[in-house]
C-alpha cells in the first residue's frame, strides 16, 4: 500500500477512515458493463494509492460490487483499510429473465427485496460476508430509508428501520462484530429524523453537501456537532459536472444539467481558474472543511481515475479562492472551508 491519505475518526468509535474513499456503485455495473479485469484493477489501484476506505452495498449489481471488492481486498492486510457495506436489501435468487435490473446493466441472478427488520438485517450482514469472502465488516449502513425510494411507504419503512435495523446493528456493535453503524441516504430530512430517534455513528449523505449546494447546514450538521456523529460524503462531483465542468453532456444528479446549474458551475469554475485550481480539486476537498466529515467517497471505473482523485486531494487550494466564492454568493456563509491538502 502506498502513502496513506489523512485519516479521520468515525464518531466516538475507534474506527477511522481515509479522507478519500472508493465507492462501489460504478463497479457494480451502474449504467455500463465493466469487464471484471478493469473493475478489479480499479480496486487494486485504490489500495495501492493509499485509499483506505471502501464502500459497497448488496444493491450494487445485485452482489457484483461486493464480489469484486472482496476478490481484491481479502488478499490485503486487514488492518490497512476499512470496509463499509449496507443493510436493508436482501438478494433473492430468480431465473435470469426475471431479474429486475433497473440501472444495473449486468447483475447476478437475484432480485432485491427491501427488509429493514431485525432478522432481515442480521441475514444481510451474513450474506455480505459470503459475497465478500471476508469475516469482518467495519461499518454497516442502513440503506435508502428515504422518500425517493419508498414514497408513501416512507413512514412505515422508517418505523421498521428504527424498531428492527437499528437495534440489530447496535447489538452487532456491542458484540464487537461491527465497529460503527449508521445510515446511507440521498436526502437530508430522513437523516435529521434518524438523528432525533437513534444513536448512530455516521451518516453517508450522497449528493447533498457539495461545492454546488450545502444542504443540512441549518439542522443536520448542528445535530452532528451536538451528538458527535460523523459524515461520509458521497457524490462530491454531483455525478459529473463538478469533475468535468459544464461540458456538453455534463450530468447533475445523474440527469442532464439544467441551465441554472450550468450557469452556477461556470461561475465557480471561472473563480477556480483565476486561482489556478482545478474545479475538481475544490469539489473533492470542500466537504472536508466540516470537522464532522470523516471521508469523501467517490466512484471510479478506471485506475487512472484513482490517481487523479488522490492528486486532487494533494492539491493546495488558496484561501482566496474560498473567499471569492463567498463574496460572489456562490458558497454559503455558514459553510466552513478546508485547510488541506489531505494527501
Amino acid at each position: 500500500m502506498g502513502n496513506p491519505l489523512t485519516r479521520r475518526k468515525v464518531g466516538h468509535t475507534e474506527c477511522d477512515v481515509s479522507v478519500l474513499g472508493l465507492g462501489g456503485a460504478p463497479l457494480g455495473n451502474l449504467f455500463e458493463i465493466l469487464p471484471d479485469e478493469q473493475a478489479l484493477s480499479t480496486v487494486e489501484a485504490a489500495y495501492d494509492a493509499g485509499v483506505g476506505h471502501f464502500d459497497m452495498a448488496p444493491q450494487y449489481g445485485h452482489g457484483v460490487a461486493e464480489h469484486r471488492f472482496g476478490h481484491v481486498l481479502r488478499e490485503k492486510e486487514r488492518g490497512t483499510f476499512t470496509l463499509s457495506t449496507k443493510v436493508g436489501r436482501l438478494l433473492k435468487p430468480v431465473k435470469r429473465d426475471q431479474v429486475r435490473r433497473g440501472n444495473w446493466k449486468k447483475t447476478h441472478d437475484f432480485n432485491i427485496v427491501h427488509d429493514y427488520t431485525y432478522d432481515g438485517v442480521m441475514r444481510s450482514v451474513e450474506d455480505s460476508y459470503h459475497r465478500l469472502g471476508m469475516n469482518r465488516i467495519d461499518i454497516a449502513l442502513i440503506h435508502d430509508v428515504d422518500v425517493a425510494h419508498h414514497g408513501d411507504d416512507y413512514d412505515a419503512r422508517f418505523k421498521e428501520a428504527i424498531e428492527g435495523a437499528v437495534p440489530a446493528l447496535q447489538e452487532l456493535k456491542r458484540a464487537g462484530v461491527i465497529k460503527a453503524i449508521g445510515i446511507g441516504v440521498n436526502e437530508v430530512a430522513p437523516s435529521v429524523q434518524f438523528a432525533k430517534n437513534a444513536e448512530l455513528d455516521c451518516y453517508m449523505l450522497a449528493g447533498r453537501y457539495s461545492l454546488l449546494e450545502q444542504d443540512g447546514l441549518e439542522e443536520l450538521f448542528p445535530l452532528a456537532e451536538a451528538q458527535g456523529f460523523s459524515f461520509l460524503i458521497a457524490g462530491p462531483f454531483k455525478s459529473g459536472i463538478l469533475a468535468t465542468g459544464p461540458t456538453p453532456g455534463a450530468t447533475h444528479d445523474y440527469r442532464a444539467a439544467s441551465a441554472e446549474v450550468i450557469d452556477k458551475v461556470n461561475r465557480i469554475a471561472a473563480i477556480c481558474a483565476r486561482h489556478d485550481t482545478p474545479l475538481a480539486a475544490a469539489a473533492i476537498q470542500f466537504p472536508l472543511g466540516q470537522a464532522r466529515v470523516a471521508s469523501v467517497v467517490t466512484g471510479a471505473v478506471r485506475a487512472e481515475e484513482i490517481t487523479q482523485n488522490v492528486d486532487l486531494m494533494a492539491r493546495e487550494i488558496p484561501a482566496d479562492l474560498w473567499a471569492e466564492l463567498r463574496t460572489e454568493g456562490l458558497l454559503n456563509e455558514a459553510a466552513p472551508v478546508p485547510d488541506g491538502p489531505f494527501a
